[in-house]
């Protein structure tokens, strides 16, 4: 395959089911459903944690959570595991980002030559509440989620048109360039994260429509399994919504997926505009999904589908047109496919220690042993969660606690749990088989509690970490943090 650029594109909370490409008739996004048929869309790709900076550790280093032991949101990735960037600057190519990285510090080396306008966690530490898994409590933030909602203008609206903006004038600047070896450019957009506020020409076209309402929402359908109540307990959006601040919410969050989608636009025209596009590769993706109310759960955090689900679209020469590939892929697959794209070769340590492959193969042959599997061991997270899928069948295995199964060909909204059902016990027991060949749950349990029990000591003792409270999203690098108190009990 011929190497070229890549312009690797990643979002930030974006359910795949919210794209028109996905079937779905209500959203409006015009630029990912063109990209999709210029190329390959994976339909069973999964975040490997549904949680902003695990899922970003992993990205960056092609490994799960449990071996880089990037755990929550206050233990970013660092630069010390080599990133698909580390090896491509090694063999003199450009890398360069924009955008929300959500990693420690540009201070770090973390794998790029260049850093544009980037946001990483919030005083090189992050969201520090996530530690404390041991103690009951109830994020103060979390009212708003609700409370926030509404059509307008916010820090993260204009961040994204920067991010735009900058990515357009990264290109136009390179493509005046003659020559060199192929370079990578990720841009980092934050929508559709929340805050929910979409700016009004977005909002505006879903105001005053009949939107689907959350799935499985009424108290009487929503799961009753310990460690979704320990979650929600914990992360209580619901909570503060009622009829109105829901339907504003879901409308924002559809006005704000079609505003990523016109920033998209904005950058795909570009590559066209400077006569790139030929030459450049373009891989979407999104760090986890967003539940959006469905199981009374909002934000992401979860196993469920629409949390551990992404979208993932790979175009360009060497990948087929107008296709989709049920596959199980990952977000760690982008390590050798970033490398394959622009010709560099795995070396063959990498190939023994990296459980990813490269999509370009993935999208021309199929592999229906592969499976799908996510980690959870952040805020909220009484113990570890691990989801492991294949196929038809979903499998979650709580450390300590009963496991879920879902049938996803019968049941794809996951309203019926056969974790207790006696006719399912064989296929529990496969693929509690499979999990285990992938990882020990207990022991990857026990080493984050440990890991976040000595930051924990590190910072003071529980109380003093309480005593920080917590923020809802990271801000922009032209923002400070509004921390909320957090309510023990």
């Amino acid at each position: 395959m011929r190497p070229q650029n890549l312009l690797f594109i990643f979002s930030d909370q974006h359910d795949p089911s919210y794209m028109g490409v996905s079937g779905n008739r209500i959203i409006k996004t015009p630029n990912l459903d063109k990209l999709a048929g210029k190329g390959t869309r994976f339909t069973a790709a999964s975040t490997p944690c549904p949680i902003c900076v695990p899922a970003r550790a992993s990205l960056a280093t092609g490994t799960w959570v449990h071996q880089n032991r990037s755990w929550d949101n206050a233990q970013p990735y660092t630069g010390s595991i080599p990133s698909w960037g580390h090896r491509l600057i090694e063999r003199g190519h450009e890398v360069a980002a924009i955008g929300k990285l959500h990693y420690r510090s540009d201070e770090d080396d973390n794998g790029f030559s260049e850093k544009i306008e980037t946001m990483n966690v919030v005083d090189g530490v992050g969201d520090r509440i996530g530690w404390l898994r041991r103690k009951r409590f109830e994020r103060g933030a979390a009212k708003n989620y609700a409370g926030d909602a509404r059509r307008g203008e916010s820090s993260y609206t204009e961040y994204d048109r920067r991010i735009a903006e900058e990515g357009r004038a990264w290109l136009k600047k390179r493509a005046a360039q003659k020559g060199g070896k192929p370079w990578v450019l990720y841009i980092g957009f934050v929508m559709p994260h929340l805050p929910l506020i979409a700016p009004d020409e977005f909002y505006d076209m879903y105001a005053g429509m009949e939107l689907p309402q959350p799935r499985l929402y009424r108290p009487e359908e929503r799961p009753r399994h310990p460690w979704i109540e320990g979650l929600i307990h914990s992360i209580n959006y619901d909570k503060y919504f009622n009829d109105e601040r829901r339907k504003v919410a879901i409308t924002a969050y559809h006005g704000m997926v079609s505003y990523l989608d016109h920033n998209i636009g904005l950058l795909l025209k570009e590559l066209e505009d400077t006569g790139l596009a030929d030459s450049t590769r373009v891989m979407y993706s999104s760090d986890h999904g967003e539940v959006l109310g469905n199981h009374g759960i909002w934000g992401k955090c979860c196993m469920y589908q629409e949390a551990v689900n992404v979208p993932l679209i790979l175009a360009g020469e060497g990948v087929p047109k107008g296709t989709t590939e049920s596959t199980e892929t990952s977000l760690v697959d982008a390590y050798p496919t970033i490398l394959d794209a622009v010709g560099v070769p795995l070396e063959p340590e990498e190939k023994r220690r990296l459980p990813g492959r490269s999509l370009f193969d993935l999208a021309t042959t199929s592999d229906p042993a592969r499976y799908g599997f996510s980690e959870y061991h952040a805020v909220g997270a009484i113990n570890g969660a691990f989801m492991i899928r294949r196929g038809r069948w979903k499998y979650v295995h709580y450390v300590g606690l009963p496991p879920q199964l879902f049938d996803l060909a019968k049941d794809p909204i996951e309203a019926r749990d056969l974790g207790q059902d006696p006719d399912h016990a064989e296929i529990r027991g496969r693929m509690e088989a499979a999990l285990r060949r992938m990882v020990d749950p207990e022991a990857a349990a026990a080493l984050a509690f440990a890991d976040q029990d000595a930051l924990i000591a590190k910072h003071g003792g529980a109380e003093a970490v309480l005593a920080v409270g917590d923020f809802g999203h990271t801000p922009t690098p032209y923002e400070k943090p509004h921390f909320e108190k957090s309510l023990e009990g």
